[in-house]
């Protein structure tokens, strides 16, 4: 897709903006691939567009139906889980296994999941498409992503006439190209400080706690102010002490041993307040952005043996795929542009600086290892390049 194309698209989505957003079309679609339903993607292209499933929900039943409409489904999955499979890689980003008549549901999750590959280990040959997969394939993957589900969806071509079809008479959800690949962006940019409480905190008195929303729902941030609010240390632009810390629901809350998050995260509320000011925020990019269930599916991958970052791979993601234009955004309305970020990676340093938050120092961040979490923090050095 040019970006004409994808700017005409996002002109003609924008006529119902009155009613409902380009972001909340896409948690419309992405809460339909959690419930196991279909979505019409619509490229800017008529013939571009399809009717997509996600892999680890699809039932056969579903599967059937859709079969018996269209054809026989293609599954679209990620370079990464397909080198797992021992995939040819002839296409850019996703990877096409050709239309597949014979496969139930159960095949269709088998493809998409690695952490039952040692329950199915006789899979293909597979036969991959050498074309490129089309704008609605590779955005049917993304939006698998959005839904925290495993990226590898079933797709059906289906042309305007199909669309009308399903739109009018099967009220399935539709949601476009364009709407998937620019969700990110809006999201951030519609960000907005919705209110702001003192809250105090075991290791600081005083602490401010700002929550943030996107202008038409989606998930919530948080910013934790440490230290009186009249503290030179808290004062805009900066520079103030910050750490940006992606919540872990198993590190944080239930004392995990697995990663160092609840060190890091307490840690740095002492670090903070005994500094005398700064911010905390609390993104919900759960397990590097690939969500808790799929973070519990690369904790069974490393009872394996796989490493941190080989387990993410071979779900079908990348190492890592947090973002920082929320993190940006959260310090901008705060009044910050300037920050002294307290982080051992130095990723998270460059991605800040590339949102349009200067980093004047980077603040070591790290706290000893224990035996179950050791072999973690060495793959976050050796392949991850944080300075532990």
């Amino acid at each position: 897709m040019t970006h004409k194309d994808t700017d005409r698209q996002t002109q003609d989505d924008s006529r119902g903006d009155d009613f409902i957003s380009s972001e909340h079309r896409v948690e419309r679609a992405a809460g339909e691939f959690r419930r196991g339903c279909p979505v019409f993607v619509r490229a800017a292209h008529a013939k571009d567009s399809a009717l997509g499933i996600a892999a680890e929900t699809v039932n056969d039943r579903t599967l059937a139906a859709l079969r018996d409409l269209f054809a026989a489904p293609a599954v679209i999955i990620t370079h990464a889980r397909a080198s797992t499979l021992k995939i040819p890689l002839y296409t850019q980003e996703v990877v096409c296994i050709s239309q597949q008549f014979h496969l139930t549901a159960r095949d269709v999750r088998a493809l998409a999941d690695p952490t039952t590959d040692l329950d199915y280990p006789l899979k293909g040959p597979f036969e991959a498409a050498r074309t490129q997969p089309s704008d609605a394939a590779r955005a049917s993957v993304r939006l698998a992503k959005f839904a925290g589900l495993l990226p590898a969806t079933a797709i059906f071509p289906a042309d305007e006439k199909a669309r009308e079809r399903v739109l009018l008479e099967m009220g399935i959800v539709e949601v476009s190209v364009a709407d998937i690949m620019n969700y990110k962006d809006q999201v951030a940019r519609s960000l907005e400080l919705v209110t702001r409480a003192s809250i105090p905190l075991a290791g600081a008195g005083e602490a401010e706690f700002a929550a943030f929303r996107p202008k038409n729902g989606g998930q919530e941030h948080y910013a934790v102010l440490i230290g009186a609010s009249d503290s030179p240390k808290l004062q805009p632009p900066g520079p103030v002490l910050t750490r940006l810390h992606s919540e872990c629901f198993t590190g944080d809350f239930l004392g995990s041993l697995k990663c160092d998050c609840g060190d890091q995260l307490r840690g740095a509320v002492a670090a903070i307040a005994a500094e005398g000011g700064g911010v905390l925020l609390y993104l919900a990019q759960e397990g590097r952005g690939i969500g808790l269930m799929n973070k519990l599916r690369a904790y069974r991958l490393q009872d394996e043996g796989f490493d941190t970052m080989e387990a993410n791979r071979r779900l079908g993601f990348a190492a890592d795929e947090r973002l920082y234009d929320i993190a940006a955004r959260m310090l901008i309305l705060l009044g910050y542009k300037e920050v002294r970020l307290m982080t051992n990676n130095p990723d998270k340093v460059r991605a800040l600086e590339q949102a349009g938050v200067k980093v004047v120092e980077r603040v070591p961040h790290s706290f000893p290892d224990n035996v179950h979490n050791r072999d973690y923090l060495r793959a976050k050095a050796e392949k991850g390049g944080h300075l532990l």
